[in-house]
C-alpha cells in the first residue's frame, strides 16, 4: 500500500542545506518525491516536498515523523501532512485560544488586578505541563479574583493580542469555505468580542461569575477541560459533516493533548514539551499562520 504525503517545511533559517538534509532523511525512509514548491514570506521560508511512501498504517506515519523530528535543524520543522487533508474541500480548524491565538494567558491577566499574577503563573505553568488536573486548578486560580470589579474584564480585553499571524490564518481559512472554531479554558466574556472580530464559526470557553458587577472567584456549569476540548472538535467535525481526518487542531498545552490526539493533524503551536514529544507536527517561531502552509489553504 502506497501513501501520498507531504513533507513542509518551515522556519526562520530555512535553506539548501536544510532541504537538502531533509531529502536525504525522507529518501533514508524510502520516500520517492513528486512534487515540490516554495512559498512563505519575509518572515519565513516554506517549501512543500510531495511523497510517496510504501505502507499506510499510522504506524507508518508515526515513524516517519518520528525521524524527520529527529533530524530537524535549529528553527525549520516539518510536518508529514495526508495528502487527503491538504486536498479536502472542506476543512475543520480547531485551535486553543491562550498563548494559541492570542499570546498571553488571560487568567494571569486577571490576576494581576488581584496582585497574584506570580502565584496564579506557576499554577498555570504546571497545568500546562500536565503536572496538575486542569479543572481544579482552574478553579484555584479563579477564586483569587474574588472581590474584583467586573471592569477588570474590560480592562484586560484591551490587553490581549492576537498571536502574529492569527487573523491572517482565520481570514484564509474563511476565504475558502473552510471551518473555524476555537474552544478555550479561557473566559466567554474574553473570547466573545475576539470571536466576533475573526468570525469564528464556533466557540466556547468557561463563564465568570458575576454578581452585583463583582466576580464571585467562580466559574458556572462544567469547566472547559482536556476532554471538553475534544468533545467540541467531534461535535462540530459531525454538525459541519466534515471528516476527522480532514480537520486540523492546534494547542500549546496538556489540556490541549486529546484535542490533537483526534484531529486528522494535531499542531502543537510553541508548546510545553511534553505536548511537542506527542503532536503529530510543531511550530516553533512566533508565526501562527504556519498552520495555513501545513493545511494547504
Amino acid at each position: 500500500m502506497t501513501s501520498n504525503l507531504a513533507a513542509v517545511s518551515y522556519g526562520v533559517n530555512l535553506s539548501p542545506v536544510e532541504l537538502e538534509h531533509l531529502r536525504k532523511v525522507l529518501s533514508d525512509v524510502g520516500a520517492s518525491f513528486t512534487s515540490e514548491a516554495r512559498s512563505g514570506d519575509e518572515r519565513f521560508g516554506v517549501c512543500t516536498i510531495g511523497l510517496a511512501v510504501e505502507g499506510g498504517t499510522a504506524a507508518d506515519l508515526a515513524g516517519i515523523r518520528r525521524r524527520v523530528a529527529d533530524a530537524a535543524g535549529e528553527g525549520v520543522d516539518t510536518a508529514i501532512v495526508p495528502t487527503g487533508l491538504r486536498e479536502a474541500p472542506r476543512k475543520l480548524l480547531i485551535m486553543d485560544v491562550d498563548s494559541t491565538l492570542i499570546q498571553q494567558e488571560v487568567i494571569e491577566l486577571l490576576a494581576a488586578h488581584a496582585g497574584k499574577r506570580e502565584e496564579v503563573a506557576a499554577v498555570t505553568e504546571a497545568a500546562m505541563r500536565g503536572e496538575l488536573d486542569f479543572a481544579q486548578s482552574l478553579h484555584a486560580r479563579v477564586a483569587v479574583l474574588a472581590g474584583l470589579p467586573a471592569a477588570v474584564v474590560d480592562s484586560v480585553r484591551e490587553e490581549v493580542r492576537l498571536s502574529l499571524g492569527a487573523a491572517e490564518l482565520v481570514a484564509a481559512f474563511k476565504a475558502a469555505g473552510h471551518v473555524v472554531a476555537v474552544v478555550s479554558g479561557g473566559f466567554n466574556q474574553i473570547l466573545g468580542p475576539i470571536a466576533g472580530e475573526l468570525g469564528l464559526d464556533y466557540w466556547i470557553a468557561n463563564e465568570l461569575e458575576i454578581v452585583d458587577g463583582v466576580l464571585t472567584g467562580k466559574v458556572l456549569g462544567a469547566v472547559i477541560d482536556r476532554a471538553a476540548k475534544e468533545k467540541y472538535l467531534r461535535e462540530w467535525a459531525a454538525t459541519e459533516g466534515i471528516s476527522l481526518e480532514h480537520s486540523i487542531a492546534v494547542g500549546d498545552g496538556a489540556n490541549d493533548l486529546d484535542m490533537l490526539g483526534a484531529a486528522g493533524i494535531g499542531i502543537a503551536f510553541n508548546a510545553k514539551p511534553a505536548v511537542r514529544a506527542v503532536a503529530d507536527a510543531a511550530i516553533n517561531m512566533p508565526y501562527l499562520d504556519a498552520v495555513r502552509h501545513i493545511a494547504n489553504v
